[in-house]
């Protein structure tokens, strides 16, 4: 089985732009608070990495 990881939504997307704002979206995240597990191919840790300051990002073994 692979490795995956932990993505909450922490901070609000209001002003924020719109590549990020669909990022959010392809990443599967709903609305604030939200938790997703995904696979942690390097596609989805950049998509993560460009919203880093949106969200939290944790390993889950």
């Amino acid at each position: 089985m692979g490795e995956k990881i932990r993505i909450k939504w922490v901070k609000s997307d209001i002003n924020a732009l719109w590549k990020h704002k669909r990022t959010l979206k392809a990443l599967g995240l709903r609305r604030l608070n939200d938790v997703v597990e995904k696979a942690a191919s390097p596609q989805v840790r950049g998509m993560a990495y460009s919203v880093r300051h949106l969200i939290e990002i944790e390993e889950v073994p």
